[in-house]
């Protein structure tokens, strides 16, 4: 089985990443290398690294940055620094199902056309309590339920299933999608997520493989949905794929010409990157869609595109 690094990214975790890190160490398929980038932490989370280097030398690979670099310069300079064939993502918090690398690592290696993996996982409190919930990894499942065929690429543009949490990837993949870009509100695991399932290579396991905790300091969140039938209509209001009425195209539109301007912001920034040319999809889908709801909606629409002209709106 393939060799794995792990991209575990540290930020005052003193709290929970004793039960992060043990997670990973009791792995049915262990890792052989743990790279964690600490981002400056003032509590005790730096002394309890150097307990685990000190026990695992030949597994942990410790940093201490100089400045503080946030979320996802800290993950693209620990995934820098990661040398096996795959690379998981670790948040400080979670907890991993003791199969979850043992799952993805066999699941890559017998699909060689998938470069990204995403999966399903379990709700936990601050005190590891389970809770049930409906998640926006249930969406795939959701709609497969509907009949809908599954293009990941579109249900990234809606709302981002995957979570870094729960990602590995190829480590070939470094070269496409490094440097990561650093825009308010969009993190580095949606970067590599959208870029892998444009050319057809993320794939999305329903599996629970670990525990995402929700808490109060936590960076991201909202991804989890009451278990009823309101809360299972609330998440899937995220994924109409097919919008029906003026409402719904209106709030489709909003969200893919935001994905798309950030998109172009990227590419400006990056001029050469393997990975600079998504905005045309997003544009193609785009033009398509705006173009449906003008014939649906002919007069109603021209007086929205009018109306957003004269108040200086883009839409």
């Amino acid at each position: 089985m393939t060799s794995y690094s792990v991209a575990l990214c540290s930020y005052n975790g003193e709290k929970y990443i004793h039960q992060q890190i043990d997670s990973i160490l009791s792995q049915t398929h262990r890792p052989s290398e743990i790279v964690v980038c600490d981002d400056g932490s003032t509590d005790r989370t730096p002394e309890i690294l150097a307990e685990y280097q000190k026990q695992y030398p030949e597994i942990f690979r410790i940093h201490f940055n100089e400045i503080n670099l946030r979320s996802v310069k800290n993950f693209e300079k620990a995934i820098s620094l990661c040398s096996k064939d795959i690379i998981f993502l670790s948040d400080q918090d979670d907890i991993w199902a003791e199969n979850k690398a043992e799952k993805i690592v066999s699941f890559l290696d017998n699909h060689a056309e998938i470069d990204a993996v995403a999966t399903n996982g379990f709700c936990i409190d601050e005190n590891g309590t389970v809770h049930e919930k409906y998640s926006l990894w249930d969406a795939p499942v959701f709609l497969r339920e509907k009949g809908k065929n599954i293009d990941y690429f579109e249900i990234i543009l809606h709302c981002n299933i995957a979570t870094g949490a729960s990602m590995a990837f190829r480590a070939a993949l470094k070269a496409e999608i490094m440097p990561f870009p650093v825009l308010k509100d969009y993190h580095h695991d949606e970067w590599i997520a959208v870029n892998t399932a444009r050319k057809g290579r993320f794939a999305f396991l329903n599996d629970k493989l670990f525990y995402y905790r929700t808490h109060q300091e936590q960076q991201v969140g909202g991804v989890f949905f009451d278990k009823t039938e309101e809360g299972k209509a609330k998440l899937m209001k995220s994924f109409n794929l097919e919008p029906n009425n003026f409402s719904e195209y209106k709030k489709l539109l909003k969200r893919l010409l935001r994905f798309y301007e950030i998109n172009v912001i990227i590419e400006d920034k990056n001029q050469g990157h393997p990975s600079s040319n998504i905005s045309q999809s997003i544009k193609e889908r785009y033009d398509s869609l705006k173009n449906e709801f003008k014939n649906k909606f002919p007069l109603k629409s021209r007086i929205l595109f009018l109306s957003d002209k004269i108040m200086g709106k883009k839409r």
